[in-house]
């Protein structure tokens, strides 16, 4: 896959589609590269008259790792927060953010439809708050606004998370990922797991298994949480769909419902037996939903 440079980062990416349709930017979320975006979801969505662009955040997969800026001790970022002080973090989701709008224009794409997952959905989120006018709709999904108050991770998902691997080798690396996807897994949307560890597989043979670039991409979540996006979400003025599962037990369906309420004239929805995964068996349902949501904006007949 090519790389392009933006924003002083090399960035990788895929383009799927016709570069004269409508483009779709999808931006994953924490310790994910770009291939956790389904194929099935992403040719899918091309298939349905889209330029679908998916590609790797800074330190993660084949973009730039950031190894200069070290490692952050979460611990104390943690700490700082809960006693009500703003935590530095090596960059922000906002960086992040300015990531993906500077890829816009680097691949020659004036607005795009965002879709962000978790970590993925505050990236666009601040992609449509900091640079309006690369967006021409919003999907957030199983993400959050930050704001203060909201429930917590139940702590068996987040230990799971954040759970460092047996040893770098290749079958430990598999079976973290593996544990990851069962403690995050939709209950009415199973993985077998053949799926769960072909996935995870594929994730690490995407590129080395970098623990300090994880730790600065959490600690850009971390500081965010000191920053809610509530009432700048509050003046966006684009489409927005938000989708978030029932039974997600790392950004609980209240954080997605807050989200909801946030963006005016937001098309929220609360699915039933979806936790914080993808995996294939809701393909059919995200390319539905999210498919039908765009197709509106692009003022074309739901699929």
């Amino acid at each position: 896959m090519p790389q392009i440079r933006a924003n002083g980062i090399a960035i990788e990416y895929e383009s799927l589609g016709s570069e004269r349709n409508p483009a779709i930017l999808m931006i994953m979320g924490f310790a994910a590269p770009l291939v956790f975006w389904r194929d099935s979801l992403c040719e899918g969505l091309a298939a349905e008259g889209f330029r679908v662009v998916r590609f790797d955040n800074r330190d993660i997969g084949r973009s730039t790792h950031l190894e200069a800026l070290g490692t952050p001790d979460l611990a104390a970022m943690m700490a700082e927060l809960r006693n009500g002080r703003r935590p530095v973090a090596p960059y922000a989701l906002d960086d992040m953010a300015a990531d993906a709008a500077a890829l816009l224009n680097a691949l020659g794409i004036e607005r795009a439809h965002l879709v962000g997952a978790s970590m993925g959905g505050m990236i666009a989120q601040l992609v449509a708050i900091n640079h309006p006018q690369k967006a021409k709709s919003l999907v957030s999904i199983m993400s959050t606004t930050g704001r203060p108050g909201l429930p917590e991770a139940k702590p068996e998902a987040m230990a799971a998370l954040m759970a460092p691997p047996a040893s770098e080798s290749r079958e430990d690396l598999i079976a973290r990922g593996v544990a990851i996807a069962r403690a995050l897994a939709s209950p009415g949307y199973p993985a077998s797991e053949e799926e769960m560890r072909a996935q995870r597989a594929r994730a690490v043979d995407w590129a080395p298994y970098d623990p300090s670039g994880l730790a600065r991409q959490m600690a850009a979540v971390i500081a965010a949480a000191a920053s809610p996006r509530n009432a700048s979400l509050a003046r966006l003025g684009i489409p927005a769909l938000v989708m978030h599962g029932a039974d997600d037990p790392l950004i609980p369906a209240a954080h997605g419902e807050d989200t909801g309420a946030s963006i005016p004239g937001a098309d929220l929805r609360i699915v039933p037996g979806m936790a914080h995964d993808l995996p294939e068996s809701l393909v059919p349902l995200h390319l539905k939903t999210i498919g039908d949501f765009l197709a509106k904006v692009e003022g074309r007949a739901p699929v």
